[in-house]
């Protein structure tokens, strides 16, 4: 489902796309089905990062392996839950939270700053990366070692907050470093259900991702291009080589709002032109179809050009 405003006059309908549903999916789209549909389960708020650098063949972004069942998919862009902590007092670089919730088109700020703080904070915590300084004009260095690793681990497990990392080697987030992209909503059907706002930022050239120790599986940076030309192949289901990963394609793999960005990063000139392109806030939901047999997912699609702001649920 397309949460929008009405289109303009002339302007073209949304394009429907279809996906598969992962194999850990059917069932509940079978029991939702077979009682007639329920009150679907709240979705949880979560942040998600689309990291990005120029490559060789192309614009890349970091993809990593995630165990279980996912909303946000086996494969994804960095990111999680937002939590308590995240309210947690800490120094703030960049556009404010009331600026912030505008540019998400959103009414709720105090939201918005959390989802902010969890995008920032979850790509910490499974790459490494750390979009924070010791003011405005630089970003903090030399984040590759162990007591990095440490404090990531820490986090991760909530025995340290991120807000008391921060203030203990006095550093601010630098929020001016992320781009809101849009915001996907888990269908119905599902169990587990987030309520996701996706963000992009450029790597910082002075850090590299490396995984969480005690979770990491898999991970690494993918040219989108690459990744989208070859999407009906499984080598990177293979490449990964978990269970629920061999002999899966890109779709099977991914959610649809994480296959239609690398779609999108995938057609940028690069880095830089796609962070600075002026996007609607749009918000979806894919619906669950029945079809020749077999579940998939329905999304309408608005064309680029188009799409008008979109609520926070």
């Amino acid at each position: 489902m397309l949460n929008s405003s009405n289109n303009a006059a002339g302007a073209k309908p949304p394009a429907k796309r279809f996906f598969p549903l992962h194999p850990d999916q059917r069932e509940a789209a079978q029991a939702w089905v077979d009682f007639g549909g329920r009150t679907p389960s709240k979705p949880r708020f979560a942040s998600s990062v689309v990291l990005l650098k120029d490559g060789p063949s192309g614009l890349q972004t970091y993809l990593g392996y995630r165990s279980g069942a996912s909303p946000l998919g086996i494969v994804a862009f960095p990111g999680g839950s937002i939590e308590t902590a995240d309210d947690d007092a800490m120094d703030w670089v960049g556009p404010s939270p009331a600026q912030w919730a505008k540019s998400m088109g959103m009414d709720d700020e105090v939201l918005a700053r959390r989802h902010v703080v969890a995008a920032i904070r979850e790509t910490f915590e499974e790459t490494g990366i750390l979009l924070a300084g010791p003011d405005a004009s630089s970003l903090v260095e030399g984040v590759q070692s162990a007591e990095w690793m440490k404090a990531r681990e820490a986090i991760a497990a909530q025995d340290k907050t991120f807000a008391e990392m921060l203030g203990r080697r006095g550093l601010a987030l630098r929020t001016d470093l992320l781009k809101p992209l849009v915001n996907w909503v888990s269908p119905d059907f599902m169990h587990r259900r987030f309520n996701t706002r996706y963000f992009a930022a450029a790597a910082p050239v002075n850090q590299e991702p490396a995984l969480l120790q005690s979770k990491g599986v898999w991970g690494r940076w993918v040219c989108a291009g690459d990744l989208v030309a070859g999407r009906a192949g499984t080598a990177l289901g293979d490449e990964i080589g978990a269970p629920n990963t061999v002999g899966l394609t890109l779709e099977e793999l991914t959610v649809p709002g994480a296959e239609i960005i690398l779609e999108k990063v995938a057609a940028a000139r690069g880095c830089i032109a796609y962070l600075n392109h002026k996007r609607p806030t749009v918000a979806y939901q894919p619906r669950l179809v029945h079809a020749e047999d077999q579940f998939l997912l329905e999304v309408d699609v608005a064309p680029a050009s188009e799409g008008a702001a979109a609520r926070e649920r």
